[in-house]
């Protein structure tokens, strides 16, 4: 069996913020056969994440732990798609799949321990572009990230950088199941009212309307902060650092300030980390990957409870990933960034 297949691939490597003009569409053929022990999976939706810029670079801490982009080659993104042949016992024809595929209409793999792939349960009621966001790595982040970095406990104040994200909406929401005082934090009035008025912050504000970060959450946070989720960087960093109370948490899940422009990276004050006594933490979702089927469990039972609200931004069709992925530096997405090819 052979397709022809079309994926996005950059044409150089990207510096600075991205645009259109770095990526093109590009075809190839995809073979399949019964003795390739391999399983095609058409597309259905694909995941559009800032830190894929980073692995598009020529250098960037992020390639010690992912691979790197090159010019013209297949771009692998998390994502939704189903079975059109398989020769593997684990995946049948009309299977419906989510883990790592590609930014391309067909995507071939190789069933192994390696690869991050689960099989969805397409009875659940739950929307399949859930399985990319809410209930995928988006959830996996935002759950991990807040109950095994930050440690939420009743009654402690929490604020979270790009709020609206795919990301932070979550974050935002699971605080708030845990007791916690929720502020956050994003680029447009319209988001602002969103995070308060569908996604039940306690507080949020537009960061662009003030001039001097610090004495902003000082404002919203008279008290300090216990817990920092940190998806921006930059002056956001040094900012939220100077109001943590002693013992405070900082989950350091993105700092996309920072990868378009590298002049503006965070210089903390070392003496506020010391003296309070502050933890700073990186981590990725694959961190948590032992306990996904835990932590989805638990995060679908909130969302069928109405606990939980996904907010998605979805584009259609395989041309739109450039200006889907192009949109996340320039504020435009709100929620989870997805592409639908069918």
């Amino acid at each position: 069996m052979e397709v022809e297949n079309r994926y996005i691939a950059i044409r150089h490597q990207v510096e600075g913020s991205p645009s259109e003009d770095d990526f093109e569409v590009k075809t190839a053929p995809v073979r399949w056969t019964p003795e390739s022990g391999e399983v095609l999976v058409k597309n259905l939706y694909l995941s559009i994440d800032p830190y894929q810029l980073n692995r598009m670079k020529r250098q960037s801490a992020s390639h010690h732990s992912v691979d790197v982009i090159l010019p013209g080659e297949r771009i692998a993104s998390t994502g939704v798609g189903e079975v059109v042949a398989s020769a593997c016992a684990e995946y049948e024809v009309g299977d419906v799949v989510a883990g790592v595929l590609a930014w391309e209409e067909y995507t071939l793999f190789r069933p192994s321990p390696a690869v991050l792939m689960v099989k969805v349960d397409a009875s659940s009621g739950f929307p399949l572009s859930y399985h990319v966001g809410v209930l995928g790595t988006s959830g996996m982040t935002a759950y991990g990230g807040l109950f095994e970095v930050g440690k939420p406990h009743k009654g402690e104040k929490v604020f979270v950088s790009a709020a609206s994200g795919s990301v932070g909406s979550l974050v935002g929401q699971f605080a708030k199941l845990a007791g916690c005082y929720v502020v956050g934090c994003a680029g447009t009035q319209a988001k602002v009212d969103m995070l308060k008025d569908k996604l039940g912050f306690d507080d949020a504000f537009n960061y662009k309307d003030e001039p001097d970060l610090k004495s902003a959450l000082k404002k919203y946070f008279p008290d300090g902060i216990d817990i920092y989720f940190e998806n921006v960087g930059g002056e956001m960093l040094d900012a939220a650092l100077a109001n943590m109370n002693t013992y405070g948490r900082v989950a350091v899940c993105g700092v996309i300030a920072e990868y378009t422009d590298p002049g503006r990276r965070a210089a903390p004050d070392f003496l506020e980390i010391i003296y309070k006594r502050i933890t700073l933490r990186g981590f990725f979702a694959y961190d948590f990957m032992a306990k996904f089927h835990e932590y989805m469990g638990i995060i679908g039972d909130w969302i069928r409870e109405g606990k939980v609200q996904a907010v998605e931004d979805v584009s259609e069709g395989l041309e739109s990933v450039p200006s889907a992925f192009v949109a996340l530096y320039r504020g435009q997405n709100v929620g989870k960034k997805l592409v639908k090819l069918a």
